[in-house]
């Protein structure tokens, strides 16, 4: 009896000891935090210090919502990787068909080629590799004088004459022009997925609208409808294939761009 309220009485004056020193510890940091705050210091005495460091933080709610504008975050649907089907247009026509011509418009027919089956312009196609070597075989002076200096962009597809644009569903692979010295030579290749005859007559409607004589020249699968006009000296010739899938490869030139 007695060895157990000699136990007791020491377990009390541990724990009497032990809340002391955490008391006393406390006390230190209190104080401690005191003498930072105004000891040596000049902190109590700067109003606008104090002011800063105690008010609340000001936030913005508009500009929090943009805090991660600009952070990288997963895509809300998996990335498609796959290829865009042929047909995709390089040019659009909102009015345009299946072969692409317009369908607010009555297409005149290009004449047949010569019955002789003449087609020096086929020739020239077959024998050059670039569009500027194309350029330079054509009968037109203008066109063959300003071949030499084309530069090659895809821009030049967009400069093309007003008055012979792009087929509507054009995909273009290559095009080149030359602006200089008074030359403004355009030349394009593109791949349609129309018929030869729907692209040769949809050319043919529009150059002769614009006072074009043209004519019509073939070679086996190479054509060509070619022509000039007299009042401002404009020439344009078209060389068109028939594609395997029953599309058209086509290459123009014409020396009157925008």
């Amino acid at each position: 009896m007695r060895r157990n309220r000699l136990i007791a009485t020491l377990a009390l004056a541990l724990a009497t000891a032990g809340c002391g020193a955490r008391n006393t510890e406390q006390g230190n940091l209190d104080s401690l935090d005191n003498q930072l705050a105004d000891a040596g210091s000049s902190n109590s005495r700067d109003p606008a210090l104090m002011a800063a460091l105690h008010d609340q933080i000001m936030v913005d709610p508009a500009l929090a919502q943009q805090a991660n504008a600009d952070a990288v975050r997963p895509p809300t649907r998996p990335y498609s990787g796959a290829v865009p089907a042929d047909p995709v247009a390089g040019a659009t026509n909102s009015g345009a068909t299946g072969d692409g011509a317009g369908t607010s418009e009555t297409l005149k027919s290009a004449p047949a080629p010569k019955a002789d089956g003449s087609c020096p312009q086929c020739e020239a196609a077959r024998q050059s590799l670039t569009l500027g070597a194309l350029a330079s075989r054509q009968n037109d002076k203008r066109t063959a004088s300003c071949a030499g200096e084309m530069r090659y962009s895809a821009n030049w597809a967009n400069r093309l004459p007003a008055d012979l644009p792009l087929y509507p569903d054009a995909r273009v692979s290559e095009a080149a022009g030359n602006s200089d010295n008074g030359c403004a030579l355009r030349a394009v290749s593109f791949a349609t997925s129309a018929s030869l005859q729907s692209v040769i007559d949809w050319y043919y409607t529009r150059a002769s609208g614009a006072g074009f004589a043209a004519e019509h020249e073939a070679n086996g699968s190479q054509h060509v409808l070619g022509g000039t006009r007299s009042r401002d000296g404009a020439a344009f010739a078209l060389f068109l294939t028939t594609r395997r899938d029953g599309g058209t490869d086509v290459d123009l030139v014409a020396n009157n761009g925008s």
